[in-house]
């Protein structure tokens, strides 16, 4: 399948907002790439499985997930940024792989028959803030799928220096700041045994945990 006809399989989007910073956003956030490598890693995956990647961006993390899912395996790339999602399927293409579904619409509004065995949150701030969402985002995946979610975070008060420079380099990318001390607060709802350690001098997190099973 070629890029166009991939093209014609993106619908347009609430994420248009995002749209303009498609064309740099490999260069502008590369330096995150080692936080994101982290994160595919920690979900632990295998051959076979089914992963969702929600809010996937120009597909970044995809060779990590690849590399343990195999052909066999199935991803899942949920994106509400048409731009965004075109970027990453321009990389599908370049890589050979044939088992990307590309799904071009936000995680609230995310509809699609799979119950998924690990999900993906990389720098999804306003995802992870928003507890409906991640009610719709967990609907999707199996009790006891692996969670791993990572992204930017405020350093403690003292260290306002460090903050200034987290404020502008996730203000293009982030809706609002709220709750942006624990952006993982919410995740404590909809997983078991969730560890959150503190990364990059404290400006970042990575969270992981297992999918609970939902109360009968």
């Amino acid at each position: 399948m070629s890029v166009t006809d991939l093209r014609s399989e993106i619908a347009p989007s609430a994420g248009a907002g995002y749209d303009r910073h498609a064309a740099r956003y490999d260069h502008n956030t590369g330096h995150f790439n080692d936080y994101r490598k982290r994160a595919a890693s920690a979900l632990r995956l295998r051959p076979g499985e089914t992963v969702l990647d929600v809010g996937c961006g120009t597909g970044l993390c995809f060779s990590w997930i690849q590399d343990c899912i195999g052909p066999s395996g199935k991803l899942i790339a949920v994106e509400p940024s048409r731009e965004m999602l075109e970027q990453a399927m321009h990389r599908v293409v370049q890589r050979g792989w044939d088992n990307v579904i590309p799904i071009n619409t936000g995680a609230a509004e995310l509809d699609i028959a799979v119950s998924a065995d690990a999900v993906l949150l990389c720098a999804t701030h306003d995802v992870l803030r928003s507890p409906s969402t991640l009610a719709n985002v967990f609907g999707h995946v199996r009790p006891g799928a692996r969670v791993a979610a990572t992204g930017g975070k405020w350093a403690a008060p003292w260290l306002w220096p460090l903050n200034l420079l987290v404020f502008q380099l996730h203000r293009p990318y982030v809706g609002s700041f709220e709750g942006f001390d624990s952006p993982w607060r919410n995740l404590e709802a909809y997983c078991q045994d969730l560890q959150v350690r503190k990364i990059g001098w404290d400006t970042g997190f990575l969270a992981t945990g297992t999918a609970a099973t939902p109360a009968l």
